[in-house]
């Protein structure tokens, strides 16, 4: 995965939260698939046809009948900090496998002996509180070097490690329950930093899967 890497310094790799959509979906296939099972309802297969599934899918999200597009599911990949991922592991009803801070070890190479920390949405570059958050990370990177160094394990290690620590989780989710994280997620009173990375993985979902998601 490209990182959009906005910052380093000797203690610090500074990076922007990105994602992207794992083996994604063909888009016709999905839309067939859930006009199948959602027809299944009433015996109307034989009405599917060319151009049938789109109208069909977004008229059963009018009426509310979404337990139908519980029959399919899309996959992301997403760079945030740890304190986003606490938010979205809250949606239970879904698949996560998240960078474990137990088994990665921050001092190594693998990570170019430095901390990766994402940069919160609300702090200006270059601005006095940029600078001030900024310090605090170098601060823990340096700290959690030295207890490498002092032979502590990584899984003791990461009592010193920020909310803001990078961190890469792969998400599943089946249709409907991503549009309700949407819904809780992008609303004007959800964190700044879920709110930015659900706002970019609902874009790149309105572009590819129009019908599931425009309405959001």
């Amino acid at each position: 995965m490209d990182y959009k890497i906005a910052e380093e310094t000797e203690d610090l790799i500074v990076v922007e939260p990105s994602m992207e959509v794992i083996d994604p979906p063909d888009y016709g296939q999905m839309m067939r698939k859930l006009e199948l099972c959602g027809k299944t309802a009433y015996k109307a297969e034989g009405n599917m046809k060319e151009g049938s599934a789109e109208p069909f899918i977004r008229k059963i999200i009018q009426l509310g009948h979404e337990s139908v597009l519980e029959h399919a599911s899309i996959t992301v990949k997403a760079v945030c900090d740890r304190g986003v991922t606490h938010e979205i592991v809250r949606h239970r009803i879904a698949s996560y496998t998240q960078e474990s801070t137990r088994y990665c070890n921050y001092a190594t190479e693998k990570f170019k002996g430095r901390l990766w920390v994402v940069k919160p949405v609300f702090l200006e570059a270059g601005s006095e509180k940029y600078a001030l958050w900024k310090e605090s990370m170098a601060y823990a990177a340096r700290a959690y070097k030295k207890m490498i160094e002092a032979k502590w394990r990584p899984e003791e290690a990461r009592a010193v490690l920020p909310n803001s620590l990078k961190t890469e989780i792969c998400m599943t989710m089946n249709i409907r329950e991503w549009r309700h994280f949407f819904r809780l997620r992008t609303e004007v009173n959800a964190h700044p930093q879920i709110r930015e990375i659900a706002g970019m993985m609902l874009g790149r979902f309105k572009a590819d899967y129009p019908a599931l998601f425009s309405d959001i």
